[in-house]
């Protein structure tokens, strides 16, 4: 482990991307005002944060409007101008008609309109298809990154499954909130054990707001920094979601463990 002098220089020096962020008002259950996703901005930029993708949820509950997001999109990067750099993307739920147009047109769903798509599960059910549905994307040249699974209980439930899904080339982002203890200690010892096991590759804010879901990476960053060390810290929060911002290869993709997630106590969590 590297001294606590070269730890405190790399928290100093690390720019974070983050790729999973309701940031843009009015299109979902994130800011309903521009003047409070002004505000979470301020609050990346504050943080570090060099990279934010607005990502919407395109779901039964909220119908996703490219047009619009990028309406949005060009008006808070007007507001604050190159001090941070946004692209759009969206949270992404597999349902029928969600499927069908991006068979279409899968641009305007991906992060920055590359190849990687943010993929939220069902909290009620994950259906027998769903291999073949995530097998389906990849073969159309997309990237899944199965998003929060620390939190889906169901998923929780089936470690197994999740791994498989690891195996075959998709990706998972853990919750910034989940690793600080945020979403209650079964969360947060998921996330933990699926780190160690090689199973994450991203972690996000999924920031809503500036009162309870806040935008800020920091103390994530420093979890992981003390607990996984440098190395790690920089694949999750620096060079790989910037890869997935891109469009380009992740630079780290860890091996996978079998080791099993021991759960302490079963929380349940919506997003």
């Amino acid at each position: 482990m590297a001294s606590d002098r070269c730890l405190g220089a790399l928290r100093a020096t690390n720019q974070m991307v983050d790729l999973h962020c309701h940031i843009l008002p009015g299109l979902d259950d994130g800011p309903a005002e521009m003047d409070e996703s002004v505000a979470m901005a301020e609050s990346a930029i504050a943080d570090g944060i060099t990279h934010i993708v607005a990502t919407p949820h395109a779901s039964h509950g909220f119908a996703f409007n490219y047009q619009r997001t990028r309406e949005l999109r060009d008006e808070l990067q007007e507001k604050v101008g190159d001090r941070l750099k946004l692209a759009t993307g969206c949270d992404f739920h597999l349902s029928p008609e969600n499927l069908l147009a991006l068979r279409k047109d899968s641009a305007p769903f991906c992060i920055h309109q590359k190849n990687y798509l943010l993929v939220e599960l069902n909290q009620v059910s994950i259906p027998p298809s769903m291999d073949q549905t995530l097998h389906e994307l990849q073969l159309a040249g997309l990237r899944p990154i199965i998003t929060h699974p620390e939190r889906n209980t169901l998923l929780r439930s089936r470690p197994e499954q999740f791994r498989g899904w690891i195996r075959q080339g998709c990706f998972a982002q853990v919750t910034g909130g989940a690793l600080t203890g945020f979403f209650g200690p079964s969360a947060q010892a998921v996330a933990e054990s699926w780190i160690a096991g090689g199973l994450i590759h991203f972690v996000s804010s999924d920031a809503h707001g500036t009162r309870r879901r806040v935008l800020n990476l920091r103390p994530a960053f420093d979890a992981v920094l003390h607990k996984f060390g440098p190395e790690t810290a920089r694949a999750l929060f620096e060079e790989n979601p910037l890869a997935a911002f891109e469009g380009g290869e992740l630079p780290h993709i860890p091996e996978v463990s079998d080791a099993p997630v021991k759960l302490r106590r079963k929380w349940f969590f919506f997003s």
